[in-house]
């Protein structure tokens, strides 16, 4: 297990759900946006480089509707610009996985082996989140940690 401190982001974000091939689609078109559009030079008071890719607002578990945001962490939330919005996440335990491979596949591979097991891991689904650091863009080498709420 591993403690999470509360953090402050600011985003773009999209509601979906993992039917019907409803995330795929909608988290492509949000990485899309977010990459396209330039998102991370306009978010103001950035702490680091790294993208954040949140869930949270979880109507049931992995099988439900949720919210899906991709931002950066701030350390303030009072400047958010138009078209995005800002949210202060709740700290706590987090169970980390770490997604190893070429990008988005083996994200999208971790999080099947992940509802495989869903039974077994005791998930809060609260806010679950990735960390794209500098790992993350290097091909099959790529790296990208996953982070579960857990109780």
């Amino acid at each position: 297990m591993t403690g999470i401190e509360n953090f402050k982001i600011i985003e773009i974000s999209t509601r979906t759900a993992n039917t019907e091939g409803k995330s795929e689609k909608d988290l492509h078109n949000l990485w899309g946006q977010f990459l396209g559009n330039h998102t991370a030079e306009k978010i103001p008071n950035s702490t680091g480089p790294e993208v954040i890719a949140l869930y949270t607002d979880y109507e049931s578990d992995y099988t439900g509707e949720y919210t899906c945001i991709i931002g950066l962490k701030v350390s303030s939330l009072e400047t958010i610009p138009n078209g995005m919005v800002g949210r202060e996440v709740k700290g706590g335990r987090f169970q980390k996985y770490i997604a190893k491979g070429s990008m988005p596949k083996a994200v999208a591979e971790k999080w099947i082996n992940i509802w495989d097991k869903d039974h077994l891991l005791n998930r809060a689904y609260k806010t679950d989140f990735e960390v794209y650091g500098h790992l993350s863009n290097q091909g099959e080498d790529s790296e990208v940690q996953i982070f579960l709420s857990v109780n």
